[in-house]
């Protein structure tokens, strides 16, 4: 198992530690719900350096981007950042991913930690465009200041005027005296803040200095459960759970980030199941009886007849109810359709919704 630059940090902490996508990653700290309504009404830290980062350099690196990725990253401009795809040749997803553009021939893709090889392999695959490629994971931490308390306790340590930044934009500069941080306004919680990437020789340095600036604004140190819980009540994809190589993006409802105006790989198909239609699609759900829902669980029509499954459920510690995404036939997907879970072989009664679940 590999550590992050923040292990030992996370371990002194008292966090409880689990094995995820190949890292030994802290899951919580004081308790999933304390941890979650920290990050929706305060700030909370994320330790995501599991994550991976790509540098793609040359004239021709826009066109392996535009070659592999499902939307349209032409539309990028210098510290912009894009959500997208990759598609695979069989009509699935091998990743989804942000894609940074830092100038005209410099691109950064961050994509998920269970998928680092996978993705160099395939994105390399492609390139026929002699573009230079750096994988640089495993020397680049990565912390998400997530929560609407986010800009005022990080502001003091830098120059960079975090308030006025755009949602999905970023800047390099001064961050704790440091140079050449990457701070971008992006998160996987809906509570907005900011994600900060530097080398981790750095780590336990920026690491305290952000706890000792967030100290008056109660940030706290936040574990993957709680991330987890908080990206399910904005109706987020979790790669392993919602999509995967088996799913296509129109299915999971990609479809804004699947843009026809240039050719991707498996663009034509893609663009033969839009035009027929999907025969299943991913939707959100809430619990109208008692019961939580979890990944795996059949999804039954009022007869018992199977019509789909869950891929991500919890209980939603801001709603205070259950709620969960899954796949069912495109017939059962219209919102305010109700349908049954099938929970220790009972059928208990769920509605379909649209998220996000938590506005």
């Amino acid at each position: 198992m590999k550590n992050t630059a923040l292990t030992e940090v996370h371990i002194n902490l008292g966090a409880k530690m689990v094995p995820f996508a190949g890292y030994n990653m802290p899951v919580q700290y004081a308790g999933v719900n304390i941890e979650h309504d920290t990050v929706r009404k305060g700030v909370g830290v994320f330790d995501v350096s599991h994550m991976g980062e790509f540098i793609l350099r040359g004239d021709k690196a826009l066109d392996l981007i535009q070659q592999v990725t499902s939307n349209d990253a032409s539309k990028l401009y210098d510290g912009k950042v894009q959500y997208s795809c990759l598609p695979n040749e069989d009509g699935g997803i091998v990743d989804d991913l942000l894609v940074y553009r830092i100038d005209e021939k410099t691109y950064m893709l961050v994509v998920n930690a269970s998928n680092i090889e996978k993705d160099w392999n395939w994105i390399a695959k492609y390139n026929t465009y002699g573009v230079e490629m750096k994988n640089i994971s495993d020397r680049t931490s990565l912390l998400a200041v997530q929560g609407p308390k986010a800009a005022d306790a990080l502001q003091s340590l830098t120059d960079i005027d975090l308030g006025s930044m755009e949602y999905y934009t970023f800047k390099k500069g001064k961050f704790a005296g440091i140079d050449n941080v990457l701070v971008s306004a992006t998160g996987y919680t809906g509570a907005g803040g900011f994600e900060i990437y530097f080398d981790n020789e750095h780590a336990d340095f920026i690491w305290s200095e952000i706890f000792k600036a967030g100290e008056p604004f109660g940030i706290k140190p936040i574990g993957l459960a709680a991330r987890d819980t908080l990206r399910l009540e904005m109706g987020f994809c979790l790669y392993g759970n919602d999509i995967d190589d088996a799913t296509s993006p129109l299915e999971a409802g990609l479809g804004w980030v699947t843009k026809f105006n240039k050719p991707f790989t498996n663009s034509a198909a893609l663009q033969r199941q839009k035009q027929a239609g999907v025969e299943r699609k991913l939707i959100g759900f809430e619990m109208i009886e008692r019961g939580i829902p979890r990944h795996d669980y059949a999804i039954v029509d009022a007869d018992g007849n199977n019509i789909g499954k869950v891929t991500s459920g919890t209980q939603s510690p801001s709603l205070q109810k259950a709620i969960g995404l899954g796949y069912v036939q495109a017939a059962f997907a219209k919102e305010g359709t109700e349908i049954f879970i099938s929970i220790r072989d009972n059928k208990v009664k769920a509605r379909i919704v649209k998220p996000p679940f938590y506005k």
